[in-house]
């Protein structure tokens, strides 16, 4: 048997024989498109909106004001609220994690050499902006609110209440948004951070171990809510394009 030594670098071209890659290459497609998919629909300032659905996207947090009422404005209106969740989620961990590996291959998964050479961390423009993440988990608690309002006015046509598929896709845009957002690792902290003695904030505590559960799934919530918010604004489109038709349930 050869006792020859192995370098660092061969045994790490072995270490990974299945295919890691999988995961990189679905983070930049998911990723990349739904950028270009959302820059697109706030460019396109049409079709956000079929009866009492409204999409995420143009979801305005200024009470008594709708999207429609704002199209004089010079730029789309969908920017005055897309920079919040952009910022919420570009400077999420979960996130951080799935583009650096991705788009930076730093590194792309475990026991795969990165690309780098020297390690700066995030102490230079633009990646020290991810200190901010609280102040956009802040800014994104009133913008799930909106969404809420949006979805059950969803439930609210000319002839009454009712239930229609676009009903049930909203609801389910904003349950998926709202554990994305309350498993959040800022909202974590908030609820049990700098305690020294957790048995005597037992309301605390016991809000922190409900966070807890959800804060383990929160890469999956962070999945599912971004393709969530791209298949409500896709449906209501079709429907506002007259491609396919909202089924009224009743």
């Amino acid at each position: 048997m050869s006792t020859k030594p192995v370098s660092g670098t061969e045994s790490r071209q072995y270490d990974r024989q299945d295919a890691w890659w999988i995961e990189p290459l679905f983070t930049v497609l998911s990723l990349g498109l739904f950028g270009v998919y959302a820059l697109w629909v706030a460019w396109n300032r049409q079709h956000f909106e079929f009866g009492p659905y409204l999409s995420p996207f143009y979801s305005i947090p200024i009470p008594g004001v709708h999207a429609k009422d704002l199209d004089w404005l010079a730029i789309s209106p969908a920017f005055l609220v897309l920079w919040i969740p952009l910022g919420f989620r570009a400077t999420c961990y979960y996130y951080r994690k799935a583009y650096y590996r991705a788009f930076f291959w730093d590194p792309p998964a475990c026991a795969v050499p990165e690309l780098r050479k020297a390690y700066s961390g995030e102490r230079a423009f633009p990646f020290v902006l991810n200190n901010l993440h609280r102040y956009f988990w802040y800014l994104s608690v009133p913008v799930v609110a909106f969404l809420w309002y949006d979805a059950i006015r969803a439930f609210f046509f000319e002839d009454g209440f009712g239930v229609g598929v676009g009903s049930l896709v909203m609801l389910g845009n904003v349950i998926l948004l709202s554990y994305y957002t309350f498993s959040c690792h800022a909202w974590r902290h908030l609820a049990g951070g700098c305690l020294n003695c957790m048995s005597k904030h037992k309301t605390r505590y016991t809000l922190w171990q409900r966070i807890t559960r959800i804060n383990e799934s929160h890469g999956f919530w962070g999945v599912t809510s971004m393709l969530s918010v791209w298949f409500t604004d896709v449906y209501i489109r079709l429907c506002s394009m007259g491609t396919i038709t909202d089924i009224r349930l009743f």
